[in-house]
């Protein structure tokens, strides 16, 4: 908001008070259309609608007027219109609502399907590897209906009827009464929040394109790993390998612990994490196998030299200033942070942060570091945050574990076809798995792999992973396992589920729990386990470990943030200064006490940082909660376990956990098992 003093009416104050207008219309939407039904006039029409349909449904009256006055426009009618409106088409509660509502349900799931039916084809030849990109598949790829839907549910008063009969529950009061609700009542609460907001189509549209630009950006960012060379002119690496940032480069970094000279590989793919968040790599190395590079003295043999002209910051404020156009049209929820933690998530973010630092503050963090040190046999270094070797890989190299996978999953056909055999290793039975077989695609992906879950039954959910021209690889398989995760939710909690408004889960970290889920099984997948009679301390050690690296890195999306809405016009090059030293401040606060070398900025690399709008909080969130279902479902049937817990839906996380495994989402387990673990484990 503007601030002035109080003075003179002068001329420059006038301008200031023009600006100031001007700006109090931009953050509430089109106010002067919205202000067309004063609230005069709305009790006017609560009063007449009262006496119509009778006191017991006054307050809904009262609500339904007063979230249909925060939305409706000169374009939507005069007054008479409004009350019109009003008066044919407010509901008492009973059978008439009662059908509309799951007629509308219904309507509204096929929308949805639809619109992400029409995305996934035109973004398709960008997201899986089908052939060489041309020209027109980025042009395709900006083209989306979804921006247009909003505002044409608007038009034809399809919202304005959701609006007026039933209540849109801000999140504090969602938390206080939501205890008692029926499944029906959840479902409806859901379909009220659809409206929530009224953004235009045109700033939807290019919220979109920003996204999609900085998803084909990140899809792409591939580093020749066979063409780094060491100041001897020493290549590490194999010839062949190319690797996406940050998933690829991180995994081969963690796959370099058991090897011979797999420190000096690490220190390297270190090096080259540290020049993309300075931007100090020499641009024409990114997803080129035609030069070589001295990552030690950024020197390329056979190209330009130039860096990387801060163009990753540049995708990020693209997709800041996107939703920034967008907060005035968001009432309740008026910035973007406020919608991902308040909206989206339905955990407040002090919460959320609270969880973070509790376990990066814990002291069972600090003595696993210590465990880390003495199983290293070495001073610890900035990267070891990804240390693997809690999870034993039992007698197999990365080579030999290569090998197994490409034998066993040639192409991405294969492995679809042989989901049944992956879900009964991983626990279900023979029928459920066939049935997810039935419900879920499998692409080979440009990027390092992701799922995309349908939106109605009708529809498939996709698993995308990385496939070798030889086979699919370790790291591809492990990252099909997490997305296996995904897509079993995802189709539970469709096709199974009792309302198409409660669809899903309470946010994405849940869907990421049941990534975690998975992964952590891959190796069962393949038949390589061998019984260990410290699996169990083991694992308590990796999920700590695991769950507090994230969650710094995720502390420094949150501030990132912070940074760019108090910063609003701030070029590329200042947010990766910010970034940078936001990166230095949580390293030092939180692993510089364990990890020592100050002022690291490795915190600062993950590339959903970047192209997911601040994505970062679920996965530590997931892994939390994936910890707390692991307990839970001990010595029980993983696959009807799942089922049960999916198919709650999308209410709130705190009751979802309850409902699920008894109790809040709570870091206490973890670094329970973790204080157990140390004491077997030293």
């Amino acid at each position: 908001m503007w601030r002035y003093a109080r003075g003179h009416f002068t001329g420059s104050v006038l301008l200031v008070m023009i600006m100031l207008f001007v700006t109090m219309i931009q953050q509430c939407g089109k106010k002067e259309d919205a202000k067309m039904i004063s609230d005069e006039f709305a009790v006017k029409v609560a009063d007449k609608m009262i006496a119509k349909f009778g006191e017991t449904s006054a307050d809904r009256i009262r609500t339904g007027i007063t979230q249909m006055q925060n939305f409706w426009t000169k374009e939507d009618g005069t007054e008479e219109d409004f009350i019109k409106f009003c008066m044919e088409n407010f509901l008492v509660e009973g059978d008439s609502l009662n059908r509309s509502f799951v007629r509308l349900e219904k309507s509204l799931e096929t929308l949805k399907g639809v619109m992400l039916e029409l995305e996934r084809d035109f973004q398709w030849d960008l997201q899986v590897d089908v052939g060489p990109i041309m020209p027109v598949n980025y042009l395709m790829a900006n083209f989306s209906l979804s921006p247009n839907v909003t505002e044409n549910l608007f038009k034809s008063k399809v919202a304005f009827w959701v609006l007026l009969n039933f209540k849109n529950y801000p999140l504090d009061e969602i938390l206080r009464v939501s205890d008692d609700w029926t499944r029906e009542k959840w479902a409806q609460a859901r379909l009220a929040q659809r409206f929530n907001s009224r953004v235009p189509s045109e700033i939807s549209q290019k919220t979109y394109e920003a996204y999609v630009s900085a998803d084909n950006y990140i899809s792409s960012y591939n580093i020749c790993m066979g063409h780094l060379l060491t100041e001897n002119g020493e290549k590490l690496f194999p010839e062949d390998l190319t690797l996406i940032t940050h998933w690829g480069i991180r995994d081969e970094l963690k796959a370099q612990y058991p090897e011979s000279g797999g420190l000096e590989r690490q220190k390297m793919i270190y090096d080259v994490m540290q020049k993309i968040i300075t931007q100090e790599i020499p641009a024409s190395v990114i997803n080129n196998p035609k030069v070589d590079w001295k990552v030690g003295s950024n020197q390329v043999i056979g190209g330009d030299m130039s860096p990387e002209p801060n163009t990753r910051y540049r995708q990020l404020l693209n997709i800041f200033h996107a939703e920034m156009n967008a907060d005035p049209y968001y009432p309740i929820n008026p910035t973007f942070i406020d919608r991902k933690f308040n909206e989206e998530r339905e955990i407040p973010e002090e919460t959320v942060k609270a969880l973070f630092v509790q376990l990066l503050k814990s002291e069972e963090l600090k003595e696993t570091a210590a465990v880390v040190k003495k199983r290293l046999g070495r001073e610890l270094e900035p990267f070891d945050i990804w240390y693997n070797g809690f999870k034993s890989k039992g007698i197999y190299s990365q080579a030999e574990l290569d090998k197994i996978v490409s034998a066993k999953y040639p192409t991405a056909d294969v492995f679809r076809e042989k989901l049944p055999e992956t879900l009964m290793k991983l626990g279900f039975d023979k029928q459920t798995a066939e049935f997810l077989k039935t419900k879920i695609n499998v692409d080979p992906a440009r990027g390092s792999g992701h799922a995309q879950g349908a939106e109605r039954s009708s529809d498939n959910a996709h698993l995308r992973t990385r496939v070798q021209p030889t086979g699919m690889d370790y790291k591809g398989f492990n990252i099909a396992i997490h997305e296996l995760g995904h897509c079993v939710e995802q189709v539970f909690s469709l096709n199974r589920i009792d309302h198409p408004m409660l669809s899903g889960v309470p946010n994405t970290a849940f869907t990421e729990a049941y990534a975690f889920v998975f992964q952590k099984r891959d190796l069962e997948v393949l038949g390589l386990t061998k019984k260990d009679p410290d699996a169990e301390y083991l694992e308590a050690l990796n999920q700590i470990w695991s769950a507090a690296e994230i969650s710094a890195v995720a502390l420094v999306d949150m501030q990132v943030w912070h940074w760019m809405y108090e910063h609003p016009e701030a070029k590329p090059e200042e947010l990766k200064a910010a970034v940078i030293e936001i990166a230095k401040a949580t390293w030092n606060e939180y692993y510089y006490p364990i990890l020592g070398h100050k002022d690291a900025i490795i915190l600062g690399v993950y590339s959903h940082m970047i192209d997911a709008g601040l994505y970062l909080p679920d996965y530590p969130i997931g892994h939390v909660i994936q910890f707390q279902i692991e307990q839970s479902i001990s010595g029980k049937h993983l696959g009807k376990e799942m089922e049960r817990m999916c198919t709650l839906g999308s209410i709130t996380p705190s009751a979802w956990m309850k409902a699920a495994v008894g109790t809040e989402i709570s870091v206490q387990p973890m670094l329970d098992a973790a204080r157990e673990a140390l004491k077997v484990i030293q």
